[in-house]
This record gives C-alpha cells, sequence and structure tokens, in this order.
C-alpha cells in the first residue's frame, strides 16, 4: 500500500492513502482530533469511572492514540492494558518519517513512542509496569473478543465508505460483547446510519461536540443493565 506523509493544520503529521483517498486522521490536525475524541471523551472520561482501564483500539495505525494514552498510567499511577488491532502494520521507516518528535512528543515520551511501535506483534509486551501493550496483527473481522471486557474501545477505523466491512452491525454487536457494563465505545463519526447500528447493538448512543473541523463525535456506552 502506498503512503504519502502529509501534514494537517495544527502542524502534526498524519498519512495519506491514494488508493483509498484516505488520510489516517483528520486533515484539520492529526494530534487535535486523537486528544478529542479518543483522549478526551474516551480515556479520561473512562478514568473518571475506575483507575485500572483495559483499552481496545481498531486501528492501531501510526500509534498516536496509543502514546497519547500512554501518559495517563504514569500521571495516575493507573493500570492500563492496551489492545490493538492492526491488519497492516507500518514499516519503521514510515513512522520515523512522521517527525512525531518535532510537533507532538517530548524526547522521552518519543522513545516510548518508538518502543510501542518496536514491541512484538500477538503477545503482550509490558511497556513500564502500568502500561501494557498488545498488538494483534489481525482485522475486526478476524478478532475473538472476550465478553465484557474492554472498559473503553477506540474506534479509529477508516471513514465507512471507505471500509464498511468494518462498520456493519455484526462489528458493533461484537464490540457491544466485548465491552463491559458501563464501558464505551467513542469513535470520530458521526453519522446517522452509524448510530443506528450502535443503539441496535445496545449502546446508549451520545452525541458530542466534535474536533475541529467535525460538528459531532459519538460515543456509546453499554448500559450497567442489560435493556
Amino acid at each position: 500500500m502506498h503512503l504519502e506523509i502529509r501534514q494537517t493544520k495544527d502542524g502534526s503529521n498524519t498519512l495519506y492513502v491514494p488508493e483509498l483517498n484516505e488520510h489516517y486522521h483528520s486533515v484539520h490536525g492529526a494530534l487535535q482530533e486523537s486528544q478529542h475524541v479518543f483522549v478526551k471523551y474516551g480515556l479520561e472520561h473512562a478514568l473518571e469511572q475506575k483507575k485500572d482501564l483495559k483499552v481496545l483500539e481498531v486501528g492501531f495505525g501510526t500509534g498516536l492514540n496509543a502514546i497519547l494514552t500512554f501518559p495517563y498510567a504514569l500521571a495516575k499511577k493507573a493500570f492500563i492494558q492496551y489492545d490493538t488491532l492492526e491488519k497492516h502494520p507500518l514499516a519503521e521507516e514510515v513512522v520515523q518519517q512522521l517527525h512525531y518528535e518535532n510537533i507532538i512528543l517530548n524526547p522521552e515520551l518519543y522513545d516510548y513512542f518508538l518502543k510501542l511501535h518496536k514491541a512484538p506483534w500477538n503477545e503482550p509486551a509490558e511497556v513500564i509496569p502500568y502500561f501494557t501493550l498488545q498488538k494483534m496483527h489481525e482485522s475486526l473481522e478476524e478478532f475473538v473478543a472476550p465478553n465484557s471486557y474492554y472498559d473503553v474501545v477506540y474506534f479509529d477505523a477508516f471513514a465507512p465508505e471507505k471500509q464498511p466491512e468494518l462498520w456493519s452491525d455484526a462489528m458493533f454487536e461484537k464490540l457491544y460483547k466485548a465491552t463491559r457494563p458501563g464501558g464505551i465505545l467513542v469513535t470520530y463519526c458521526a453519522k446517522g446510519s452509524f448510530k443506528r447500528s450502535l443503539k441496535a447493538a445496545g449502546y446508549v448512543v451520545e452525541a458530542l461536540p466534535g474536533p475541529p473541523g467535525k460538528r459531532e463525535m459519538t460515543r456509546g456506552v453499554k448500559p450497567l443493565l442489560p435493556r
């Protein structure tokens, strides 16, 4: 798959896939989007409910969501188990060409960012005592999800029109079963058809303010009691 480095409006870089005419992150700001959607309305919200978290990410991509999650384990002494799915891992030279050290990360955090990318696939790796990473080289369709396990799901797949197979009712039913009662799913998408799929799976759907360039984003909450 051919990839191109593109700078987004907040100065952080993302990747562009010409064959899909799709970017890995918002062109309005890769860093801003990840911090707003997945950290603020996903991770921080979940940490208000409980200290130790199990996170599932659909789409490891550049590793941006993972490295923005990582400091919370240190700052709050919260154990974070971070499981992430990626069917098409990036080559190391592509990761380095993003130059996240210039815009996003301090030198120490950038070292951890590279460590996340160098971690083995398909086995847990303790990055620090409070943060365990497991990169799974498989798609959501292939993933066998444990029941009522994850506190937070970062749904960061390409847009529905680019990867419709990942936005099907069956995929959200799978994720709903994998989410613990009281757990959440967050994504940048706010399409009506997607929200209907979330509701059909059983999530309570919340429309939240979107990151720069988007009016809305979505958070799904799994009820504590069966509906």
